[in-house]
């Protein structure tokens, strides 16, 4: 039985799902990750807008490796507290509708390490949720699952796309 691995690269080298119910899955992992980041943003900007304060989280990662991140962020409430809303907000959407997916979920990467370093609680191991979110962003990355009954894989046939193929790695 012959199955495709390559995800719409030139390459050669990739991953893809090879038959209906892997691609299913994978576009289910995408939108329920989209959800998960959209319900987390959007919550916010309806409790608070975007007054959101995450001084406080920022400055609970004293004694990890990221405490002088945290800090240095921490000191700047009224530019973070909003960018998490928004950025939040917007990877969910992007992933849900399977747009821009790997773009934005590198976003949803970067807050999952955030997250996974600067908690440092360990109690049960470095698997605990932040790093299984970090894994589901990873995933959505690797298998370009934008591509898999998401809008890249129609804009990945658009004249622009075809003409700078490199686009492709933003999308997928």
């Amino acid at each position: 039985m012959g199955y495709n691995t390559r995800a719409g690269t030139e390459s050669g080298a990739g991953y893809g799902a090879a038959g209906t119910w892997p691609a299913y899955w994978i576009a289910v992992v995408r939108v329920l990750t989209g959800w998960w980041f959209f319900h987390a943003g959007f919550t916010k900007l309806l409790e608070g807008g975007l007054t959101f304060d995450p001084s406080g989280y920022l400055q609970g990662m004293a004694g990890t490796v990221l405490a002088p991140v945290g800090t240095t962020l921490a000191g700047y409430p009224g530019i973070i507290g909003p960018m998490v809303v928004i950025f939040e907000t917007l990877i969910g959407l992007a992933l849900i509708a399977g747009l821009l997916t790997r773009f934005a979920s590198f976003g949803g990467v970067m807050f999952m390490t955030m997250f996974w370093i600067g908690n440092a609680e360990y109690a049960h191991g470095v698997v605990n949720s932040d790093f299984m979110g970090l894994l589901l962003f990873t995933t959505i990355i690797v298998f370009g699952a934008g591509r898999y009954y998401g809008l890249d894989s129609i804009v990945e046939r658009t004249g622009l796309v075809q003409g700078a193929p490199r686009l492709k790695y933003l999308l997928g």
